[in-house]
């Protein structure tokens, strides 16, 4: 099937975090970039502005690590007047009573099985958080919109996915549709959640994939939403994303890059 007119979508996961440099559990923990962050998300943008790419529109989650890698991305690229969304429904996934607790000591106490289960399985939820914390977190003012139905004390991946694909039909698809270029600046679990529903991978493929940070994705769909088939490859650098470079055809009616 022909691919849309136009543009694609485009998904990027956020700099290094100061959480992710300290290797915690971070979910909905508002940490802000590191300076290798910071770094990384302009070599982001370099990357984008290599490729040719220029989004229409950006889409972040409602934590700084998302919304300040597409600020810096938006600003290098000199689009910083773009239309700004800002979801819930993009965030990263919660972990629940993992949030903020060191990943080598949890995997000490918890085991190997529930360890992995808990990181990169499709349905299995880490152990919710606690009454207390959860009334701390949401009494932040960035939540008051949010129904009580809408604040996840824990979440899936499966959890994660259900919450994000009506961002995906009422918010992105529609603006792919008419031709824009969106830009999702998202986080690892968000992005494999994306990646999967788009990729049509199975529970037992995504709990395999992993998400850089900073290295842009790009997406060339068909009308049903689905990769054009022989699209290149799924990271613009795959390269520097460490992906395995894929060789096919290259659909005549793709955008050029």
């Amino acid at each position: 099937m022909a691919a849309l007119a136009g543009g694609a979508l485009i998904l990027l996961r956020h700099g290094q975090s100061s959480a992710n440099a300290a290797d915690v559990f971070t979910g909905w923990h508002d940490a802000g970039l590191s300076p290798l962050g910071v770094a990384q998300a302009r070599d982001a943008a370099a990357t984008l502005r290599a490729c040719g790419v220029r989004p229409t529109s950006v889409h972040t989650s409602l934590l700084r690590r998302s919304i300040v890698t597409a600020e810096i991305v938006t600003d290098a690229l000199g689009c910083g007047w773009v239309p700004v969304d800002r979801s819930w429904r993009l965030n990263e996934r919660h972990y629940g009573a993992l949030t903020g607790l060191s990943k080598t000591a949890v995997a000490g106490w918890a085991g190997a099985t529930a360890f992995h289960a808990w990181r990169r399985s499709y349905a299995v939820a880490p152990p919710p958080m606690s009454d207390e914390a959860a009334a701390g977190m949401y009494a932040d003012a960035r939540y008051a919109g949010l129904p009580t139905g809408a604040w996840p004390r824990t979440e899936s991946l499966a959890d994660v996915r259900a919450r994000l694909l009506p961002y995906w039909t009422d918010v992105l698809y529609p603006l792919l549709r008419a031709g824009g270029t969106p830009l999702v600046a998202g986080h690892g679990n968000s992005l494999r959640a994306f990646v999967m529903h788009l990729e049509g991978l199975s529970p037992a493929e995504v709990e395999h994939l992993d998400i850089p940070t900073a290295a842009p994705m790009r997406y060339v769909l068909d009308r049903r939403g689905r990769p054009v088939v022989g699209a290149r490859e799924r990271y613009l650098d795959p390269v520097s994303a460490g992906e395995p470079v894929r060789i096919g055809p290259v659909d005549a009616g793709l955008p050029a890059l």
